[in-house]
């Protein structure tokens, strides 16, 4: 039995995508149990919450001895807010568990990494629920969560440490508290309603300030808007621009995103996949 908690450090979600993954966790894997935080379903403004119930949320959840794993609800915005002050307030329990998550949620995953705390992991998350692709990339997650890594980014080794980012949630978190450091890792980096020029100036600043990467991976840019000036470079080709200048050595594609293929990466070199 894995007892997986869910609260929301960002925004809120629908008490029918709530019944949605009950419902597919009860089909599919009746080994998990998976507990919705009520604070989940809270409103304050654009948060599910203000701070402080966001924060108090995410402590009852990573402090809980008896929850194995933490999985974030949906991203959106916020759980910056809230990322210095949790991984200050973490017991010992909390060292012992999985968060998963990604897009905002990459503020968490990344203070907790910096900080040793648990093993932040880059996946889909309940908020996908009601459709069959986000069921379909909500299944890697729990099957990642019953040891099996099949669903498992496959271009990673076991032998390089990695991590995986949303690019402007990365390129917030450099220079501040929460970042960690990425000497040596394979980088995985995806974005979502983005111009190419936006991708472009993210992929400016981060090239300045990363440490030396083992590599970088760019997963998909999904919904960019169009631009009454076309940029005249792909997504691909504004990665391979800036990790040229910085001296990164350009890996190719990832299978992470906000898209039914993303794929589970846990941080650090934590369960690579199995190949069959």
């Amino acid at each position: 039995m894995t007892n997986i908690a869910i609260c929301a450090p960002a925004t809120p979600i629908t008490r029918e995508q709530a019944a949605a993954l009950e419902a597919l966790v009860a089909a599919e894997f009746p080994a998990h149990r998976v507990t919705f935080h009520e604070q989940c379903f809270a409103q304050a403004g654009h948060f599910a919450g203000d701070d402080l119930v966001r924060l108090s949320a995410l402590l009852d959840c990573a402090n809980d001895p008896a929850v194995d794993a933490v999985w974030f609800a949906k991203g959106g915005y916020g759980s910056n807010r809230i990322a210095e002050a949790a991984v200050a307030q973490m017991n010992t329990h909390a060292r012992a568990k999985s968060y998963v998550g990604f897009s905002d949620c990459g503020y968490l995953l990344a203070a907790l990494y910096r900080n040793g705390i648990g093993q932040s992991v880059h996946g889909s998350m309940p908020v996908s629920a009601r459709s069959e692709g986000g069921r379909e990339a909500l299944r890697r997650v729990l099957r990642w969560f019953e040891g099996n890594t099949s669903g498992v980014e496959p271009s990673l080794d076991g032998a390089t440490p990695a991590a995986a980012f949303n690019l402007i949630t990365l390129a917030m978190i450099s220079g501040t508290p929460l970042m960690p450091d990425l000497s040596g890792h394979v980088l995985m980096v995806e974005e979502v309603s983005e111009h190419l020029y936006a991708i472009d100036r993210l992929f400016f600043h981060l090239s300045g300030v990363l440490p030396r990467l083992k590599g970088l991976r760019l997963g998909s840019v999904t919904n960019i808007p169009e631009n009454y000036v076309e940029f005249g470079q792909n997504e691909e080709e504004i990665a391979q621009y800036w990790c040229a200048r910085a001296g990164i050595p350009y890996l190719g594609r990832a299978e992470i995103g906000h898209t039914s293929a993303n794929k589970v990466v846990p941080f650090g070199l934590a369960s690579p996949p199995q190949h069959h």
